[in-house]
């Protein structure tokens, strides 16, 4: 059986590798390459059968509803003029401090990406409005889109998240719920460690807001972005007090956001819908496809015992859960930097939460390290597309702005290691609640 595994992880890895340089698309790439590795051991019209059934199976999931009303709001929301409502606010929230203009960056990141779930439409958006201002001011428009591309993910981590949700039905059906709770502290010590950083630059540089104030506009800019922070609460609060399930609330999420869009802010129209529409069906199609394409390969891993093989193999290094918790990292931030996030989540977790579980780790602290990982693959070339959109939006090249991320990829990678050696981070907001 051992054998087996090897000769079919083999396989899967050699023919994915081919297809991906080849140009095919991954989620056809991770259909054949599976169909290819069960071919030795199984008749071929038995197996490309069992891997059509087991598309459908894939995603005939009811929580799976929740990820294109998610995507639906987002772009809602994206759309909405939210953007310069959460700026504002997160102006308030900096003050004076050093470097305050790249402080409201990464606030606002954090904000907006939580509302839109998305990190590239964060850095997309937050890196059009607040770029041109700061560049006024005189800051190095590479300390601008480093700090904006840097703090970009952390809506990621922050719920309501899709990956999570992905999670969610690849481990076997943790608490979406659970998730969304773990994820709070280690996005909001993301974003933290990397206030820390411009706050050390900006001071060095001279950076500083010449922006005040006053107590009237700080009311009003609070009473303007409320609605926008309401959806946060509506939705996280629904689900966590179990008014209504995750999938309920993407709908609330999507009534909400539409509403406030259409009468509040009046930032979209009637017409605009269709399109919206498109965009959101586009979007699901591809991730579905991918999730119902992927339940193929963990059927393969499954049958043939792949991730036995690998637990095996990663315990045959050192039984020391340091050692393994910190390999598995350094595998996953590789993976991270030439996959996107939602076929690497539907991969490795079949493979790598066995062995975390075998050392004693909690699924959903698992969950959270494997997401925090691949957050950070969303930033770093050859494939990071929110790196991308970030360079795009500041007007500057990538071999410039790097070098500047380097020093927040130290401390990211710092608050990596908190995350995974420290599960009370991730597990004790779930606890409070009772979800682990």
């Amino acid at each position: 059986m051992m054998n087996t595994a090897i000769v079919c992880g083999l396989i899967i890895l050699a023919v994915l590798v081919v297809l991906l340089l080849a140009g095919v698309p991954i989620a056809v790439a991770l259909g054949l390459s599976s169909i290819c590795a069960i071919l030795p051991i199984m008749d071929t019209g038995i197996a490309v059968v069992t891997g059509a059934q087991r598309i459908f199976s894939g995603i005939s999931v009811f929580s799976l509803l929740a990820i294109p009303f998610f995507i639906l709001a987002g772009n809602i929301m994206n759309k909405g003029g939210i953007a310069v409502r959460l700026i504002n606010l997160a102006k308030v929230v900096t003050g004076q401090m050093p470097g305050a203009l790249a402080e409201t960056n990464v606030l606002a990141n954090m904000l907006f990406g939580a509302i839109s779930g998305s990190g590239t439409a964060a850095a997309s958006a937050m890196g059009s409005i607040i770029g041109p201002i700061e560049r006024k001011e005189g800051y190095d428009p590479n300390f601008s889109a480093a700090a904006n591309i840097a703090t970009a993910p952390t809506g990621l981590l922050i719920p309501p998240s899709n990956v999570m949700i992905t999670f969610s039905l690849v481990s076997g059906g943790t608490s979406v719920a659970a998730l969304f709770m773990a994820g709070y502290i280690p996005g909001i010590l993301w974003g933290l460690a990397c206030m820390l950083v411009i706050f050390i630059i900006a001071k060095k540089r001279g950076y500083r807001s010449r922006t005040r104030f006053s107590a009237g506009e700080k009311w009003t800019i609070f009473l303007q972005a409320l609605p926008c922070l309401m959806l946060i609460i509506i939705v996280i609060g629904g689900i966590i007090g179990g008014i209504f399930t995750a999938t309920e609330g993407s709908v609330v999420a999507v009534v909400y956001s539409l509403l406030l869009s259409l009468l509040g802010y009046r930032s979209i129209r009637v017409k605009d819908i269709p399109q919206i529409l498109k965009d959101s069906a586009e979007m699901t199609g591809i991730i579905i496809f991918l999730i119902g394409v992927s339940s193929i390969m963990s059927w393969v891993m499954a049958f043939t015992n792949i991730p036995s093989a690998v637990s095996s193999g990663l315990l045959s290094i050192s039984s020391s859960k340091i050692v393994i918790f910190l390999l598995i990292n350094v595998l996953l931030l590789v993976v991270g930097t030439f996959m996107d996030m939602t076929p690497a989540c539907l991969i490795f977790t079949p493979i790598f939460l066995p062995v975390c579980t075998a050392l004693g780790m909690n699924t959903v602290h698992f969950g959270i390290m494997m997401i925090f990982n691949l957050c950070i693959g969303t930033i770093t070339p050859p494939v990071g597309t929110t790196l991308f959109v970030g360079v795009k939006v500041g007007g500057v090249k990538i071999e410039t702005v790097f070098s500047q991320l380097l020093i927040y990829f130290a401390a990211i990678f710092a608050v990596l290691l908190l995350i995974t050696y420290i599960p009370q981070l991730s597990l004790w907001l779930p606890g409070l609640m009772g979800y682990v």
